[in-house]
């Protein structure tokens, strides 16, 4: 185990979190502007900040890389692989979230190429590379057993 003077010595995953926003029969994806994995899409999301809240942070980050307001943040999933993520240990908690306004439209921001609603049925047919484990995270919410 790794030693960090500012954890008092222990090396924690980093939290994440995530907003999977649907819009009648479309989703709402971002492409990565950044590595790791740039060019892939994904639900909006990112590392939380100190002093939030999971629920804040994942409407933060909707809006921030979306330009969509959202709100009624409902838990969808915990993601905790500890391999999910190539950069280190993270664990992503996951908001599925409504629209404050249906007429929105997402508009890239901050850590995102591209920011659109897609149709779900290309998504389950695999026509958008995914990132990461966001592909388990669209098929386990889409797809309900």
């Amino acid at each position: 185990m790794g030693v960090c003077d500012q954890c008092q010595g222990y090396e924690n995953p980093s939290l994440a979190v995530d907003a999977c926003v649907r819009r009648g029969d479309e989703v709402l994806l971002i492409q990565r502007k950044h590595p790791p994995n740039v060019g892939s899409w994904g639900c909006p999301g990112g590392f939380m900040d100190v002093g939030e809240t999971a629920e804040e942070g994942a409407l933060r980050e909707l809006e921030e890389e979306t330009g969509i307001r959202g709100c009624n943040p409902r838990l969808l999933m915990v993601m905790s692989d500890p391999e999910r993520d190539e950069r280190k240990h993270v664990v992503s908690i996951v908001y599925e979230v409504d629209m404050v306004d249906e007429t929105q439209e997402p508009r890239p921001g901050d850590d995102a190429a591209d920011a659109r609603f897609v149709p779900i049925s290309d998504v389950l047919g695999g026509a958008y590379r995914l990132n990461g484990d966001h592909e388990d995270v669209l098929r386990t919410w889409l797809q309900p057993s």
